[in-house]
Parts: C-alpha cells; sequence; structure tokens
C-alpha cells in the first residue's frame, strides 16, 4: 500500500485522538464517585433496613402498649366495681363477703402486674423511638452524602463527555483527510492491537512495541520510497517515518 509522507503522519495525528479518546473513557469509568456511590448506597441499603426493623419494634410495641393499658383498665374497672359493691354493704353473707375480698386483693394484685407490664413495654417503647430517631438520623446523613457523591460524578461525567465530544469532532476531521484505504487498514489494526494502530519510528525504534529495529529492517526502510506504507516487523503495525526517525 501507497500513501503520501503528510497521509501517513496524518494518520499519527488520528491515533493519538483516539488514544485520548480511550484515556478519557479509562477516565470516566474510572471517576473515584463510582466507588464512594456504591459503598453508599450499600450503606443506605443497611441503614433503611435497620430503621424498618426499628420502625416494625416501635409499631409492635405501641400496639402491646395499647392492650396492656387496656388490661389494667378492664382490671382496675372490675375492681372498682367489686369495692363499690362492697362499700354498698349490700352483701350480707359473710361466705359471699368474703369471696368478694379475697377478689379484690387478687385484682389488686393482677392490676399491679399489669401495671408493672405497661411499664416495660413503655420502656421498650422509648428505646424504639429512640433507635427509630438516631437510625433516621443516620439515613438522612448517608442520603445527602450520596446526593453530594452523584453531583459530583455527574458534573465530572458532564466535563469527560463534553472533551470527548470536541475530541470525536476533531478525530472526525482529521481522519476524514486521511486516504480511505489507509484509515481502514489503521482502523482494523487499532482493533487487533489494543488501540494502536499505527506508530511513529522514533530514533531506530517502533514506538507501538518499543522495540529497537534491526539493521536490516532498518536498511530496508531506507531504501522505501517515502510514500510506501510500513510495516513494524515485531508488532504489524503501520510504522510511519518522521524527520526524527533516525535513518
Amino acid at each position: 500500500m501507497n500513501a503520501a509522507s503528510a497521509d501517513q503522519i496524518r494518520l499519527l495525528d488520528v491515533q493519538a485522538l483516539d488514544v485520548r479518546l480511550t484515556q478519557l473513557a479509562h477516565k470516566r469509568k474510572s471517576l473515584p464517585e463510582h466507588a464512594e456511590i456504591t459503598g453508599l448506597e450499600a450503606d443506605l441499603k443497611q441503614q433503611r433496613d435497620l430503621l424498618v426493623a426499628a420502625q416494625t419494634e416501635e409499631s409492635d410495641t405501641a400496639r402491646e402498649q395499647t392492650k396492656a393499658e387496656q388490661d389494667v383498665d378492664q382490671v382496675r374497672t372490675r375492681a372498682a366495681r367489686d369495692q363499690k359493691r362492697l362499700d354498698s354493704g349490700t352483701v350480707s353473707s359473710p361466705k359471699d363477703l368474703e369471696n368478694l375480698q379475697r377478689e379484690i386483693a387478687s385484682l389488686a394484685r393482677r392490676q399491679s402486674d399489669l401495671e408493672d407490664v405497661v411499664l416495660d413495654v413503655m420502656e421498650r417503647r422509648e428505646s424504639a423511638q429512640e433507635r427509630v430517631a438516631e437510625l433516621t438520623g443516620r439515613v438522612e446523613s448517608v442520603e445527602t452524602k450520596t446526593a453530594e457523591a452523584v453531583s459530583r460524578r455527574d458534573a465530572a461525567t458532564a466535563e469527560i463527555d463534553a472533551e470527548v465530544a470536541s475530541v470525536g469532532k476533531e478525530r472526525e476531521v482529521v481522519a476524514g483527510s486521511v486516504p480511505a484505504d489507509l484509515l481502514s487498514l489503521y482502523d482494523k489494526l487499532r482493533t487487533q492491537q489494543g488501540g494502536v494502530g499505527a506508530a511513529r519510528l522514533f530514533q531506530k525504534r517502533c514506538e507501538g512495541c518499543r522495540q529497537e529495529l534491526a539493521i536490516t529492517e532498518l536498511n530496508e526502510i531506507r531504501a522505501a520510497a517515502p510514500d510506501t506504507v510500513l510495516r513494524c516487523e515485531n508488532c504489524r503495525r503501520i510504522l510511519v517515518r518522521t524527520p526524527e526517525s533516525g535513518i
């Protein structure tokens, strides 16, 4: 294949722009905010799960407290009714009187036990409420940090995307000035060779594979016409001659 020396040198410009696009893609993918957001989202999920558990416990203890207080009210009402009956003097039978007094005493003990239950439930509910408040604060804090990290990531991504668009347009213009067959070969080699399809011959060394060329290969290059498209014997990339080639 033949191509004007100037076209081959422009191919190096295309290569430089492609390298820059690859670097930008890597930079976009490797933004530190990506890992930060992933960690924050995992933390946020954990805190939200803990909050739901604490809210469930608070709800359960609230129902338990209501039930315990209702039990106390029922016993208190029954005891008050029995006490009123005792105070009325309408119970004349000694046995009935003894039974009534025994029931009033039993209800008093029952009421005391139930009131202890209420206090225990109230303490557990208060602890659950404190836990809910604490976890709510944690969730809000992590949400804020996540939003800030997302904002930073989006800003950095937008900046990179803008540069990608600019470099992409420049690449389109420069590549448009390179002969189609030369550009096609370059694109094919770039795909095969890890993103580098053309390399400069600098000081007798291929900048694609970083290998110094053998004397026989250098002699062949010296003898080649300026428009001959050369290939590196080591890496098979397009080898572009420049005034700094050292030949």
